[in-house]
């Protein structure tokens, strides 16, 4: 009554609450502005509302360029999955930048997307000498995300770490990424520009130092923490998602089903999200719209292939509905 209630979307209770709907009891909008209430749930129109319609004369340029840095011999696919969504999620440019012996496989695999060859370790991930390279390209991008496929080479730590000291613009940091910060997490507060960090739980375990059963014992607590405490924008990922900013405003994602739970579908959100950072989001919004839509796009695949059978990038291949749903095309 009156607005959502949180037992209704986290677990336990939402295995219990079936199809919910909010009624209207009249309680004045003012009311509930005034209370301050900083969580929120996330809704269509909610998420269209953070978006300005594309100008006619607008170019590529315009919508952001966005830099995957990811893969590793044998993890090529992730990279390429969190490329792939960054375009079809509307980015302008997006440039992959991958270990030297994998990048002609991304390149044939990835008609739109430049390709970027970087220094690699003889186990064929990123050698820490391809930061030298890299320098060349983050000043051209708006938007870095950084993670997909790396691998856990201690070469590549030490490159992960340095990328997040170095990298100027907002950054959105998953998977590998993620576990190269363990233990030094707080590195994060270095940093003048934005940062996004989307662990699942027992990715969140890890930068924590605790266990995966703590996580998941208060969800909403933990990331709500864990943004304030790194000052950074938490995506915790699972049933209900939850996207937690440093200032303490939180939206929960009502989108998606347990289909969605196949290797990939992590990739895929890190691109969406790095695509509307660079379409101007700010970073908590980008984070939320970004959980949504990969969401509602999970639901819309699902819905036509079964859960079962659901792969990453059906995901991807649904991206468009789920966006047409949220920005209904104007020509029509």
């Amino acid at each position: 009554l009156g607005l959502p209630k949180l037992g209704l979307y986290l677990l336990p209770g939402a295995r219990y609450a079936g199809e919910v709907h909010v009624a209207d009891i009249s309680i004045p909008r003012g009311v509930v502005e005034e209370a301050g209430i900083k969580r929120r749930l996330l809704t269509g129109e909610l998420v269209a509302s953070w978006f300005a319609p594309r100008d006619v004369e607008a170019h590529k340029g315009h919508f952001g360029r966005v830099l995957v840095v990811g893969g590793s011999r044998g993890m090529i696919g992730a990279a390429c999955l969190a490329a792939h969504a960054a375009l079809r999620a509307g980015a302008g440019l997006v440039y992959l930048a991958v270990p030297e012996g994998v990048q002609p496989v991304a390149a044939a695999k990835l008609d739109e997307v430049i390709t970027v060859p970087l220094p690699e370790t003889a186990g064929g991930a990123l050698s820490r000498r391809a930061l030298t390279v890299l320098e060349g390209h983050l000043g051209r991008a708006d938007v870095v995300a950084l993670g997909p496929g790396l691998g856990t080479h201690e070469e590549t730590v030490a490159l992960v770490r340095e990328l997040v000291r170095e990298v100027a613009c907002p950054l959105v940091v998953d998977a590998d990424g993620l576990n190269a910060l363990a233990g030094a997490v707080e590195m994060v507060l270095t940093r003048q520009a934005p940062t996004v960090l989307t662990p699942h739980p027992g990715e969140m375990a890890r930068l924590l130092g605790c266990g995966t059963a703590e996580v998941q014992a208060d969800r909403l607590a933990v990331a709500e923490r864990a943004a304030a405490s790194w000052n950074a924008v938490v995506l915790l990922k699972g049933a209900c998602t939850i996207v937690a900013g440093p200032d303490g405003r939180t939206y929960l994602n009502p989108t998606g089903n347990p289909g969605m739970a196949t290797a990939g579908s992590g990739d895929v959100l890190t691109g969406i999200i790095a695509a509307f950072m660079a379409q101007d989001l700010a970073p908590l919004e980008a984070a939320a719209a970004g959980a949504f839509v990969h969401g509602r796009a999970g639901d819309l695949a699902a819905a036509e292939k079964g859960q079962p059978s659901l792969v990453a990038g059906d995901i991807t291949a649904a991206l468009p509905r789920a966006l047409l749903e949220v920005f209904p095309n104007p020509a029509e």
